[in-house]
């Protein structure tokens, strides 16, 4: 049986690097489309998708929004469309090439037999394998997911990992209205409401290399956000449970 997989990959700006990204995940074994939420880039990106949805139509698809509306609103508008369209898995990823999008194949491997729900692509399950970093983002990055497991006791070495792989059924059980965060506490709050709701979850190991072409988007409201957002999910956790599962 032949799975549908959709890789969701928001952008901003990545004018440098979407033709390439387009063209590598194209080429790779086993049928992967690709969704492009696009936030409005002034530089063009959207055009450039537009551009190559001819060599590969009905696999490369583009969402276009007015503006920049933050990671986790554009996931979440990602995962709504391949839950319509009947996909049964649905990959995060970032265009910047930090993901190296061969690794799609891995964590993909890691799901299809359903021994698990959702696979993500860990920095740190084998030490750490962070490329191009400063020592002092690889530290804060690191100590995050420490202080998340602290707090949560989220079974998670690389609580921030932006590279994962869901089968459809997590997407369809979280309560995605309810999804608070837009940053890199938007990627916590879905593991840790997956967990919560009994999903099984598995850490690839990968090598993440930061971007060489185009700017980060990091913030230190991001970072914030990560840092408070991890209390009050554990709190709602515990006193609105019933906050987390999908209404039948």
């Amino acid at each position: 049986m032949s799975h549908r997989k959709l890789v969701i990959v928001p952008t901003y700006n990545e004018l440098e690097n979407i033709s390439d990204m387009v063209q590598i995940v194209m080429e790779l074994e086993g049928n992967f489309e690709l969704l492009i939420i696009d936030d409005g880039s002034p530089d063009g990106t959207a055009e450039v998708v537009k551009g190559l949805q001819k060599s590969f139509e009905g696999r490369l698809h583009l969402m276009e929004r007015a503006g920049k509306l933050g990671l986790g609103t554009a996931y979440i508008a990602g995962f709504r469309w391949a839950l319509k369209r009947d996909y049964d898995f649905i990959f995060e990823m970032d265009c910047d090439f930090s993901h190296d999008p061969k690794d799609l194949i891995r964590l993909y491997e890691a799901v299809k037999n359903r021994d698990y729900d959702l696979a993500i692509g860990s920095r740190y399950i084998t030490g750490v394998n962070v490329v191009n970093w400063p020592m002092g983002r690889v530290l804060m990055s690191y100590f995050a997911s420490k202080y998340v497991r602290m707090i949560t006791g989220l079974p998670i070495q690389d609580a921030t990992a932006g590279f994962k792989c869901y089968h459809r059924s997590v997407l369809e059980g979280i309560a995605l209205e309810k999804i608070q965060f837009i940053g890199y506490a938007f990627q916590i709050e879905m593991k840790f409401t997956a967990w919560k709701l009994k999903f099984k979850l598995v850490e690839v190991p990968i090598i993440f290399t930061d971007r060489t072409k185009g700017q980060s988007k990091m913030s230190p409201h991001i970072f914030r956000e990560a840092v408070f957002g991890v209390i009050w999910m554990k709190l709602k956790s515990i006193f609105k449970p019933h906050v987390l599962v999908k209404a039948n």
